[in-house]
C-alpha cells in the first residue's frame, strides 16, 4: 500500500501540493504505469493541474532521455493539425515551401502528450488512431508510410465518452487512449487542508519573488476561501493569490478583501442553476449552463405571467362583485404576444455572443484569456467570432 510519505519526493519534484486520497492515487496510477507503453488517458476540470502528469509519467520511463513533447490540440487551427502532427511535403499545400518533419516523428522513441485530445477534428482522430494501432504515419502530401516509437499520453476536460455517444470522438480512439485512465480530482472536492496549503505555497512564492511580507487571512477569509467553488481550480487559486499578494497594502487579508478578487457574477451562485432541483447538477460545457439559464428562465417568465393573470382576473372579479363604478378602469391582462415575443428573442446565441464581447472586453481583445475564462478552446473562440462576425 503506498502512502503519501512515499509519494512525497515526487510531490517535491513536480511541484504537487497536497495530500488527497484521490490525488496520490492519481500519482501512484502514474508510477505504475511510467515503465510501460501503455496509452494514458488523464481526465479533470480545467485548472487542476493534468499537465503535470504525462510529465512524471515520462521522467520515470525508459524513454526520459529522448523528446518530450507536449501538444495542445486545442490551440492549433484544424486546417494546420494534422501537418503539425504528422509533418508535410513541399508543394503540398499553399505555404508549404519546403518538407516538415511532424511532431510525431521529431519525437520518435519519445512521449508526445496530446493535451485537449477531444478538440481533435475528426480526420485526424482517424490518424492518431493508426499511429496508436500500428506505429505508422502518412506525411500530408505523401505517399510514403513511415514508422514512428511514441508513448503517448493525452489529456482532456471534456467528457468523452458522452462526445462518443454524440459522435464526435471517435468510439475506437477513445478506447485506445483510454487504456489506463488517471482522474484528477477538483479543487473543490480536495480537502480544506490541500485549499489552505496551496494558497500558502502561492503566497509564500510570490513573497519570495518580488520581495514582499507573504499574505495570510483572517478567519472569514480562510472560510469564504473554503466555500467557494473554485471553477478555475488551482489555476484560479493562484492568480487570486498572487493578484492579492502585488495590490493589497495590508498582508492580512479579511473577507470583504478576499471577496473583491473573486468573480462578481461566480456560475454556481445563480438562482436559476442552483436553487431548484439543479443543486447538485454537474454542466460538461458552458452550452449546457447557457440552456439550463434560458430554460429556468422561461419557466420564470411564464409563471410570472400566469401570476399576473391571476391577479388581473382577481381583482376585477371582485370588483364586478361588489358593483365597483371604476371596474371599467382596470388594466387589460397584459397581451401573451408581447410577453412571448420578448421569451422569443432570447435566444441562446444572443446570450452566449454576449458572454463572447464581455471576455474579450475583459482582457482587452486576448482571444488566449478570454477562451480561458470561458472555459472553451482557442480554436472554438475563434470560430465563434466569425461565426458571430466579431473580427
Amino acid at each position: 500500500m503506498v502512502t503519501a510519505k512515499d509519494l512525497q519526493p515526487v510531490k517535491q519534484r513536480f511541484g504537487i501540493i497536497g495530500n488527497d486520497a484521490v490525488l496520490n492515487r492519481a500519482i501512484d496510477v502514474a508510477l505504475q504505469v511510467a515503465p510501460t507503453d501503455l496509452a494514458v488517458l488523464i481526465t479533470g476540470e480545467s485548472g487542476v493541474g493534468k499537465e503535470i502528469f504525462p510529465q512524471i509519467i515520462h521522467q520515470n520511463s525508459p524513454r526520459k532521455h529522448r523528446q518530450y513533447i507536449a501538444v495542445n490540440c486545442g490551440a492549433i487551427p484544424e486546417g494546420t493539425i494534422d501537418s503539425e502532427l504528422f509533418g508535410h511535403e513541399k508543394g503540398s499545400f499553399t505555404g508549404a515551401l519546403a518538407d516538415r518533419k511532424g511532431y510525431f516523428e521529431v519525437a520518435d522513441g519519445g512521449t508526445i502528450f496530446l493535451d485537449e485530445v477531444g478538440e481533435l477534428p475528426s480526420s485526424t482522430q482517424a490518424r492518431l488512431l493508426r499511429v496508436l494501432e500500428s506505429g505508422e504515419f502518412i506525411k500530408v502530401g505523401s505517399s510514403k508510410v513511415q514508422k514512428t516509437d511514441v508513448r503517448i499520453t493525452a489529456a482532456t476536460n471534456v467528457n468523452l465518452a458522452e462526445a462518443v455517444q454524440q459522435r464526435k470522438f471517435r468510439e475506437d480512439l477513445y478506447y485506445r487512449l483510454n487504456t489506463v485512465p488517471v482522474q484528477i480530482p477538483a479543487l473543490r472536492e480536495r480537502p480544506a487542508e490541500d485549499i489552505f496549503l496551496l494558497f500558502r505555497r502561492f503566497a509564500s512564492d510570490c513573497a519570495e519573488k518580488y520581495q514582499m511580507p507573504p499574505v495570510n487571512l483572517e478567519e472569514d477569509a480562510r472560510q469564504l476561501l473554503l466555500n467557494y467553488r473554485w471553477p478555475g481550480n488551482v489555476r484560479e487559486l493562484k492568480n487570486v493569490t498572487e493578484r492579492m499578494s502585488v495590490i493589497e497594502r495590508e498582508r492580512t487579508i479579511t473577507a470583504d478583501v478576499l471577496r473583491m478578487y473573486l468573480p462578481n457574477v461566480a456560475v454556481e451562485k445563480l438562482p436559476a442553476l442552483f436553487n431548484r432541483e439543479n443543486d447538485h447538477k454537474v454542466f460538461n460545457n458552458e452550452r449546457e449552463i447557457l440552456y439550463q439559464v434560458l430554460f429556468d428562465l422561461k419557466k420564470d417568465v411564464n409563471d410570472l405571467k400566469k401570476l399576473v393573470h391571476e391577479i388581473m382576473n382577481g381583482n376585477i372579479q371582485m370588483a364586478v362583485e361588489h358593483n365597483d363604478i371604476y371596474a371599467h378602469s382596470f388594466p387589460p391582462t397584459p397581451p401573451v404576444q408581447e410577453i412571448e415575443a420578448i421569451e422569443e428573442s432570447l435566444a441562446l446565441a444572443d446570450v452566449e455572443k454576449g458572454m463572447i464581447l464581455k471576455a474579450l472586453e475583459k482582457n482587452h481583445g486576448r482571444r488566449k484569456n478570454a477562451a480561458t475564462d470561458l472555459k472553451i478552446s482557442e480554436r472554438t473562440l475563434y470560430r465563434k467570432i466569425k461565426e458571430y462576425g466579431l473580427e
